[in-house]
């Protein structure tokens, strides 16, 4: 069996470092905080009509959720070790054996991977409706009651993506300057994306739709929320980041990851919605895939 399968992570994407040396006229030419834009959108999620419209400070998330914040750190520990972990490290390694294949041709690989991250998708999902958590209501992440209605999560996504991208931006010339370039950060997704379009539609479902849900629903929907119930904001945006880039496993991608997780926390902090962190996720990986798919 090639071992390597095993610790070959399933989520773990981030721009490549040259990032900043080959596509800079790319990101220089948008403008992403454009005023005629940010203006023309509006907010669509419908509110509870007894919902309070004033809302103080800059977080909006709830802070009535119940329990200690002990039990908050058993919980992701419990799906780490026993979802998270073996699925995403694992999962590729155990399929290859019982279909007896030492070694999973790319596209084999591709449509496995799409299928373990749409399994631990819908365990997540099925834990966050167990009726122990009532507070966790999944519509309440996407269609708040007490969001207040200026603040569109379309919008945020839109500041919040172009706001991702310029410290992306900063940070890849910093680790060109210091480190040198690499010419593909992901050589496993890059030869997974040249075997094929079937590959390349899978890579697409997976990475653009079925990862930023899962991640979002757990790291800030769950964890931001459970500790922004017990903390200031900015602490629960802080340790929620980390958790975050600790749990994709990549030392020399920790601080990339870290920053996509703090610019992610901040817009579901304002909004309460997490379809705005969903949308600023999923417009990054695809941004990924892209620059991966031509490299």
């Amino acid at each position: 069996m090639d071992t390597a399968l095993i610790h070959r992570p399933l989520m773990c994407v981030s721009l490549p470092t040259n990032f900043c040396k080959d596509y800079k006229k790319v990101l220089l030419n948008c403008n992403f905080f454009s005023n005629a834009a940010a203006s023309s959108f509006r907010c669509r999620c419908i509110k509870n009509e007894n919902s309070s419209e004033s809302q103080e400070g800059f977080s909006v998330l709830r802070r009535d959720i119940h329990g200690d914040i002990g039990s908050v750190w058993s919980s992701m520990g419990f799906y780490m070790f026993s979802i998270h972990i073996p699925l995403s490290y694992g999962g590729l390694s155990v399929a290859a054996k019982i279909l007896h294949q030492p070694v999973l041709n790319p596209q084999m690989e591709a449509f496995l991977i799409l299928g373990i991250q749409t399994l631990e998708l819908g365990i997540v999902l099925l834990l966050l409706q167990y009726p122990g958590k009532p507070q966790y209501d999944l519509q309440d992440f996407f269609c708040p009651d007490e969001s207040p209605k200026q603040r569109s999560w379309l919008l945020a996504s839109v500041l919040g993506f172009g706001f991702l991208l310029s410290l992306v931006f900063i940070t890849s010339d910093i680790a060109d300057r210091l480190m040198g370039p690499k010419d593909v950060n992901n050589p496993f997704l890059k030869e997974i994306l040249s075997s094929g379009s079937s590959s390349v539609t899978a890579c697409i479902l997976v990475y653009c739709i079925i990862t930023p849900l899962l991640e979002e629903v757990v790291y800030r929907g769950f964890l931001l929320t459970s500790l922004a119930s017990k903390m200031k904001w900015q602490q629960a945006v802080t340790f929620s980041s980390i958790v975050f880039s600790a749990a994709h496993f990549s030392g020399e991608n920790f601080l990339q990851l870290l920053i996509v997780g703090f610019v992610l926390g901040c817009s579901y902090c304002w909004t309460g919605n997490l379809r705005s962190s969903v949308a600023i996720h999923s417009l990054y990986n695809a941004l990924v895939l892209f620059f991966t798919f031509i490299s």
